[in-house]
């Protein structure tokens, strides 16, 4: 059924494409989702720009600031007419415009002083973007919302150094799209119905057009068993056995009178799919993973409907799956007519459901023996079969965790940056935190006056000294990197932050709709080489 949103446009054409990546469900996840954005910059409004256009439900913006010249020069959302203005003001009322869907709201305050006087303000958002805050303020609003379980994104722009950081206790994911997958036919595992219905077709008796258009997996289930009463019972394993088995199913295509094969388009799909087809049905072993968690084994009445789920789904595994998942219960396209390609799909589905059925069964006993409310569906359960074997957990590092020297991860940065040819970009994430602790000493950013550049180059090898003795590293950062850093000043370029926006808008709707991988946890961008890089900081 068709929704109309306020500016009167049906939401189904609005948000046509955006429904084709994340369904139904993970657009009314987002038109939920209140996101509380820490400080109107060129950063943090090109960040709620991309959440405001796909139809995020609220939004707030926390800022303390008033207008000035240089956001005028490099935030777009801000206008010379708004200079002395409250900036959390002025930006919720133009980016509001973009989309009449969407609720803004501000609040013309500093984050630390809110911290203080209202710290339960952060609890009531489903997630917390951050944007270039002092270290001193990000920790405490880090404690805060890791105390309740509510995701942090950190992002910040320095000249032309982009930086996101994700801070979340536990995020699980269902439907995290794999960027490619082997379909689940299960040709090694036959069930009852697929075998019921490959054996009530016979290829020999067919004529000439039902036997061009028999689906390709009804001909590889076929030249599968002949295969498999010439050696042994065992189907082709390596390269030179799937290539012979390829030559067996060509000779199964027909000749016309003059000896030429005819133009059987299904045959050939079926040789094309004879590698991808025939690989053996496993537990991946990121799920392999998730049933040895702790999460899992020790089931409790405040468990996450997801570990019940997984919980049923490796009982599932354990008994009737026989050391397999629950059947996907798709078939890919292929050349066939529609009678016979919609009696196989429907072989599928059917198995699909009846595993299903199994799964439900199995949640409905682990939650009666929890004595808790269900909170699971059966739509919920259909959909965590299906994608059982693309399921995910983040768990990422506390903030706490990494800026403490007893837990820093100092190998994995001494190895980054050891090395003259590495990245560039771990090298700068060493940067920032030394151009966090110069701020700590002198309540400003090195080079932030023009004067300063030069003799805030040795100041600012201080701290990063500093940085590095506190995580016991000794390696040389070259003096190219320092002076740059204080040649940036702190300066906010927008093609930086406009970058860094959708880039982090991208992670912020993963969180909010529950679907794809999100980064664990940092996310670095080297703008002047135009390369990036992930680490688990």
């Amino acid at each position: 059924m068709a929704t109309t949103g306020k500016d009167g446009v049906d939401k189904n054409n609005k948000y046509d494409r955006q429904l084709r990546l994340w369904g139904d469900h993970g657009q009314i996840a987002l038109e939920s989702a209140r996101v509380c954005l820490v400080n109107a910059t060129a950063t943090g409004t090109e960040i709620l720009k991309n959440l405001i256009l796909p139809g995020i439900g609220a939004f707030t913006i926390v800022d303390g600031n008033k207008v000035q010249g240089e956001d005028v020069g490099n935030n777009f959302f801000l206008t010379k007419d708004s200079l002395g203005e409250s900036r959390a003001k002025v930006a919720t009322e133009l980016l509001a415009e973009l989309n009449p869907d969407v609720t803004g709201d501000f609040v013309e305050d500093h984050p630390e002083n809110l911290l203080q006087s209202n710290p339960s303000f952060f609890n009531t958002f489903t997630m917390v973007i951050a944007t270039n805050l002092c270290e001193r303020t990000l920790l405490q609003l880090s404690k805060q919302l890791w105390t309740n379980n509510i995701p942090l994104l950190v992002c910040r722009c320095y000249g032309f150094v982009g930086y996101m950081r994700l801070a979340v206790r536990e995020h699980t994911v269902i439907e995290s799209h794999p960027d490619s997958s082997h379909e689940d036919l299960r040709l090694d595992r036959q069930f009852d119905g697929l075998v019921s219905y490959c054996d009530s077709l016979d290829l020999d008796t067919m004529n000439k057009k039902d036997h061009s258009h028999t689906p390709w997996l009804v001909i590889l289930y076929k030249y599968l068993q002949v295969w498999k009463q010439q050696h042994s019972g065992e189907a082709p394993k390596n390269y030179k056995e799937k290539t012979q088995f390829k030559e067996l199913i060509k000779q199964g295509i027909r000749k016309n009178e003059e000896g030429v094969p005819e133009d059987e388009e299904n045959f050939d799909e079926a040789i094309k799919s004879v590698n991808t087809s025939l690989v053996p049905t496993r537990i991946p072993g990121d799920v392999q993973r998730l049933f040895e968690d702790s999460c899992c084994k020790e089931l409790n009445s405040d468990s996450k409907p997801f570990w019940i789920l997984v919980r049923a789904i490796h009982e599932f595994v354990e008994g009737e799956g026989r050391g397999a998942l629950p059947l996907r219960g798709t078939i890919p396209d292929m050349t066939a007519d529609s009678e016979r390609y919609i009696q196989l799909q429907q072989v599928y589905r059917e198995q699909a459901a009846q595993d299903v059925t199994i799964v439900t069964n199995k949640v409905h006993d682990l939650v009666q023996t929890l004595g808790r409310d269900p909170g699971i569906s059966e739509q919920d359960i259909k959909l965590f079969c299906k994608n059982a074997a693309f399921l995910r957990v983040v768990r990422c590092r506390s903030l706490d965790q990494e800026y403490s020297s007893a837990t820093a991860r100092s190998q994995e940065i001494e190895s980054h940056i050891a090395d003259e040819d590495s990245d560039d970009e771990v090298v700068f994430y060493v940067l920032l935190r030394a151009v966090d602790k110069f701020y700590e000493e002198f309540n400003r950013f090195p080079g932030w006056y023009n004067d300063q550049v030069e003799p805030d180059i040795p100041r600012l090898k201080v701290s990063l000294m500093k940085v590095l003795q506190e995580w016991g590293l000794s390696p040389t950062i070259k003096d190219d990197y320092i002076h740059e850093i204080c040649r940036y000043g702190s300066a906010e370029l927008h093609t930086v932050a406009s970058f860094l926006g959708g880039a982090a808008a991208q992670e912020a709707i993963k969180i909010i709709t529950g679907q794809f991988v999100p980064i664990n946890n940092t996310y670095i961008y080297n703008a002047m080489k135009q390369t990036s890089i992930t680490v688990e900081l």
